[in-house]
């Protein structure tokens, strides 16, 4: 089977080529560029897919979190994005998602506008207890029903905190496209591929016209969302630059990777692994699989980022998940889709 593009950090950019062994390699050449009105890559505001956005203030710390939230019912579908991203890369599947369900997306550390004592600090242990601490500081010591969603170097998160047992509360696990081997196997070409993409952006018409047109995103309308909430404006230079120093964090990067399928196929709650093309299965995901431990599906029309190419099919997995699982107080009811009879825990 052939290497898909899963990766282990920022997905948004790279020029390889598909032949390179590098898993990061599947994203297409970047295509030729056309004179099409700035207007086309405008950005596009959070408040038209989440309801809300707020800063969550971790107690005895100087750690400020900000999340954004769709929804008033259902169980809470807690989503983790991943390296170079931001919560808002969850946006278009959001709006659809919280007709049946809640939606929190959290900017992890060194993210979007979450502010730490430490924004370099992305060990796989610092970001678990963020997690944890977000969710507590959020609902207490009474959480609603939550399913993890985690992509990439988020999913790797969401595998640790599942694995932790730290959420009492926590009813399902989904990972987008995230597999400890390939993903180990591309820790090497990472500094190359950090180092080689565009740093500096005239502007954030430019920088979203830049992820489309270099293919690491394939939605212009989420591109428009989710990549403003990527940059951070840099005064001495006049330009626009990345807000994750991802390049300065390569002490962590084994760490998120290493042991994730046995800590995938421990956690005591109902998984989907979702796949953006065909990938080499470990052993243990592998007989994983075929003792039913797990659902998987692989989508072959998507980019890396499946939540932001197909969000409206991202959004169906999740819903569809939470239904047959019964997760949340009554399951969430979802005409036409039958499920089989489960007790009620």
């Amino acid at each position: 089977m052939e290497s898909s593009s899963l990766t282990s950090l920022p997905e948004e950019t790279t020029d390889q080529q598909p032949q390179s062994v590098s898993a990061f390699a599947s994203i297409p050449a970047r295509p030729p560029t056309q004179s099409t009105p700035s207007q086309k890559y405008s950005p596009l505001d959070w408040s038209g897919y989440f309801e809300q956005e707020e800063d969550i203030s971790i107690p005895n710390s100087d750690d400020v979190f900000h999340v954004y939230m769709a929804g008033k019912e259902g169980p809470v579908v807690f989503c983790l994005h991943g390296g170079g991203y931001s919560g808002l890369s969850f946006s278009l599947s959001a709006s659809h998602i919280k007709e049946k369900a809640r939606v929190v997306a959290m900017d992890l550390r060194g993210h979007g506008k979450s502010t730490t004592e430490n924004d370099l600090d992305l060990s796989i242990e610092t970001m678990c207890n963020d997690v944890v601490a977000v969710v507590k500081a959020m609902h207490g010591d009474s959480p609603p029903a939550i399913v993890l969603v985690g992509h990439s170097m988020g999913g790797s998160v969401a595998v640790h905190v599942a694995a932790s047992k730290a959420i009492s509360s926590l009813a399902g696990l989904i990972v987008i496209d995230v597999v400890e081997g390939t993903a180990l196997a591309s820790l090497i070409h990472m500094q190359k591929i950090l180092s080689s993409r565009v740093q500096h952006f005239s502007s954030i018409e430019k920088a979203i016209e830049w992820s489309v047109k270099g293919g690491s995103l394939r939605n212009t309308e989420s591109a428009r969302v989710s990549i403003p909430a990527t940059l951070k404006y840099d005064d001495s230079k006049k330009c626009y630059v990345h807000r994750a120093q991802l390049v300065e964090t390569e002490k962590y990067w084994r760490g998120w990777y290493e042991g994730l399928s046995e800590k995938f196929l421990s956690s005591p709650v109902p998984k989907l692994l979702l796949l953006a093309g065909t990938d080499r299965l470990d052993r243990a995901l592998t007989i994983g699989q075929m003792q039913g431990k797990f659902q998987m599906v692989v989508i072959k029309h998507t980019g890396h980022a499946i939540q932001e190419d197909v969000p409206d099919e991202f959004a169906n997995f999740v819903l569809n998940f939470v239904s047959r699982n019964r997760i949340g107080p009554r399951g969430v009811e979802i005409p036409g889709l039958r499920r089989p009879f489960q007790s009620q825990p």
